[in-house]
């Protein structure tokens, strides 16, 4: 399946990730939102990458929650239907998290996948 079929679900952003987002642009010029993207590389085959970014290229995938916005590029994308864009909080630390329904396997730190 790939995001465009009118059978894919788009991407989600948790509440938890949407109110870490709005406080990290916060401090940030205007107009800066965060994007995701996925590359080949880590242990697992692909991996997640979280950058501030202040340019919204015209084919990305724009999510937006509570006051925060993710951009997604449509390579991305194909690897991330039906996905849910989290943030954990926990005693080994804070990070973003990908549930990715898509991912046949993972690294153990979960920031790298396989499908």
């Amino acid at each position: 399946m790939t995001a465009t079929s009118e059978t894919a679900l788009p991407p989600t952003l948790s509440a938890r990730a949407a109110r870490r987002i709005s406080a990290i642009v916060a401090k940030e010029a205007a107009g800066t939102m965060l994007r995701l993207a996925v590359t080949g590389g880590g242990c697992s085959g692909f991996q997640y990458n979280f950058a501030l970014d202040a340019a919204r290229m015209e084919d990305d995938l724009v999510l937006e929650r509570d006051g925060a916005t993710v951009l997604i590029d449509p390579v991305s994308l194909d690897f991330l239907v039906g996905a849910e864009i989290d943030f954990t909080d926990d005693l080994i630390g804070q990070a973003f998290k990908v549930n990715n329904p898509n991912a046949t396997a993972s690294c153990g730190c979960g920031t790298s996948f396989s499908v």
